[in-house]
């Protein structure tokens, strides 16, 4: 779990194929937080990489989560391996003749997180029929195909209008941004809002401390957040939870459906307050501290109503009512 808000996806293309195990389980330990997986088909991009049965035999390597990057012609040909593989996320490309909405439909229903990558010739508008079906949308600042690449400065720009493509998610909407992410380019695209850092090259060059360069580079992408678009407050850490009210069970259940409708998820746990007359401590009604100020605005009227009935209910066992 990462401390602050920058995530880093490694991507294995760089590593040692001969013993691909041993280096998901390297990066693992060194605090990445998923695995970026580039399956390319030698057709839509000129290269060739690996197929779902590596993907799941790599699956038992590891607990974090697999990021696949189709960069294939036939994505709806191939998605149900992918899914069956054990993949936790499924982007593939806006760019295919294939049609789109039905492949992202398929990673939803199976309860994966979709998503489209654009090249950095791509329009970000070709993205919008898709806008409701996305939970990531991964910018491409290199063209598809290859690692090692230079960094491409025109092509990051899209990354911030990218978040306005998910603004149907307030919780678990991503922007990744994927080619020649290094420490030298980390503040730049931390600053342009991107969520998740795909690094590749810069994990494996001979003499990099991997964990150290990890955390260097999630350091780096938290202060371009922090001085470019949070006006110089340290970002909040994407992992923190905090409580927006105390409850007893009965209401803290019915505040959380409400919650949850709109597309935030909440945690429901017993708290450490007063014991109420049943006998039974409040329970703490928990959001993303990401999504406090959200939550507040949408559910300040609902939240007062429920403080308010938990009040009467408390006054009606002094009353002898109820």
């Amino acid at each position: 779990m990462g401390t602050g808000r920058a995530r880093v996806a490694a991507s294995v293309l760089d590593a040692d194929l001969a013993n691909l195990a041993h280096d998901v389980r390297r990066v693992a330990r060194a605090g990445a937080d998923r695995i970026h997986l580039d399956v390319m088909d030698g057709h839509f991009v000129p290269n060739l990489t690996f197929g779902a049965k590596t993907i799941k035999a790599l699956r038992r390597a590891t607990e974090i989560p697999f990021d696949a990057h189709l960069m294939i012609s036939e994505p709806g040909r191939y998605v149900e391996e992918f899914i069956e593989a054990g993949c936790d996320s499924i982007t593939f490309h806006v760019e295919v003749d294939d049609p789109i909405a039905p492949v992202l439909e398929t990673i939803r229903a199976a309860g994966l997180a979709s998503g489209l990558a654009i090249r950095p010739g791509t329009p970000l508008d070709a993205l919008e029929p898709y806008r409701d079906l996305l939970d990531i949308v991964l910018v491409m600042t290199v063209e598809p195909g290859f690692g090692g690449q230079s960094f491409r400065r025109d092509a990051a720009q899209k990354i911030l209008p990218a978040r306005d493509l998910l603004r149907h998610k307030p919780v678990g909407g991503e922007v990744h941004v994927d080619g020649g992410v290094n420490r030298e380019t980390a503040e730049v695209v931390g600053g342009l809002g991107a969520d998740v850092l795909i690094v590749g090259s810069a994990l494996f060059t001979k003499g990099h401390d991997m964990g150290r360069e990890i955390r260097l580079i999630k350091a780096l992408a938290d202060e371009g957040y922090q001085y470019q678009l949070n006006e110089g407050v340290p970002p909040i850490p994407r992992d923190n939870w905090v409580t927006i009210v105390q409850l007893p069970k009965a209401l803290a259940r019915r505040f959380m459906d409400e919650i949850e409708a709109g597309g935030i998820p909440v945690l429901m746990l017993r708290g450490d307050g007063s014991i109420n007359p049943d006998g039974v401590r409040d329970y703490d009604v928990m959001v993303p501290a990401t999504v406090e100020a959200l939550t507040l605005e949408r559910h300040a009227e609902a939240r007062a109503r429920f403080v308010a009935e938990a009040d009467a209910w408390r006054a009606s066992f002094g009353t002898g009512a109820g």
